[in-house]
């Protein structure tokens, strides 16, 4: 378990992605959820968007018979107005059978007007802050995979607002380390701002693997030895996957320095250009880019 920023909360060091719980049969996905928070990893991760709200309807089936009370639960939204924001989140409320989230996270913010959106008269903290004061989320923390530049302007764009993030969600893996790196160049701002930071796509959306350039056991253990990262978030599509990375959190022992440099050695090459990191060069990965609809109107 680590601390979550300054919030006060504890987390587990691995959390369940919830993109992927739309890939088994349902029943096994409402297994794994248990299963995992069974075994005290405690932070799950889910979206509005996530299969056609399948994702956040699997997770709340998990979370009866008093799941809800082990987990840290965590969704995003898509809405850049205020009006789309609250209605995201009340379906996501209701797909997840919960009364209060405990972290709502604006999704991808990978576009550079995407900060002003948000922080406009009628945009997305707006709601946010209305939720968050009738008791409906508790914290409020922003996620993107583009490009380090536009974490920041967000982070500044907040700052200049009077508003402060609890957490922020970026790619944590052995490329990342070496190009348009958000470890580099996001972390520490982070940290600075005392803004908790939650690693996502350890295997870059599996395509290190396909690279050939780590395997799964080294991606993860790398992720999740990167100072201050709170939580390392990993998609399961299975409950053998699942396994071993309720494997890899029981059992985890940080990288040391010398096994970190032999890492990103032998995988610097397969990050130049950013090939194997598909979300940050192409728009595969952007699904409010695909459904531009989404950022304005609650229809999915």
């Amino acid at each position: 378990m680590r601390e979550l920023g300054r919030t006060g909360q504890r987390v587990s060091i691995v959390g369940l992605g919830g993109y992927h719980l739309g890939i088994p049969p349902e029943k096994e996905a409402i297994r794994m959820v248990q299963r995992a928070l069974d075994q005290g990893m405690n932070f799950l991760d889910n979206c509005w968007d996530y299969n056609g709200g399948d994702s956040e309807a699997r997770m709340g089936k998990a979370l009866r018979d008093g799941y809800r009370q082990k987990a840290f639960l965590m969704t995003k939204l898509d809405g850049r107005t205020a009006r789309s924001t609250r209605e995201q989140l009340e379906q996501s409320l209701k797909r997840l059978r919960t009364d209060v989230i405990d972290l709502v996270q604006i999704h991808e913010v990978i576009r550079d007007d995407d900060p002003e959106r948000c922080f406009a008269k009628g945009g997305t903290i707006e709601a946010l802050l209305v939720a968050r004061q009738a008791g409906k989320l508790r914290y409020i923390g922003f996620t993107g995979h583009k490009d380090p530049r536009i974490h920041r302007h967000m982070i500044e764009t907040a700052r200049k607002n009077g508003f402060h993030f609890d957490t922020v969600q970026m790619p944590v893996n052995v490329l990342d380390a070496h190009w348009h790196s958000f470890e580099k160049e996001i972390i520490p701002l982070a940290l600075q701002e005392s803004i908790a930071v939650l690693g996502m796509k350890p295997l870059a959306a599996g395509l290190i693997l396909q690279a050939g350039a780590a395997d799964p056991v080294e991606c993860l253990r790398y992720a999740m030895s990167v100072p201050g990262v709170s939580v390392t978030i990993t998609g399961c599509d299975s409950e053998g996957v699942l396994e071993q990375a309720l494997w890899l959190a029981t059992t985890f022992t940080p990288m040391s320095d010398d096994e970190k440099q032999k890492l990103l050695s032998r995988t610097a090459p397969f990050a130049q250009g950013g090939k194997w990191e598909q979300f940050k060069t192409t728009p595969t990965f952007d699904g409010t880019e695909q459904h531009k609809q989404w950022l304005t109107s609650a229809h999915l």
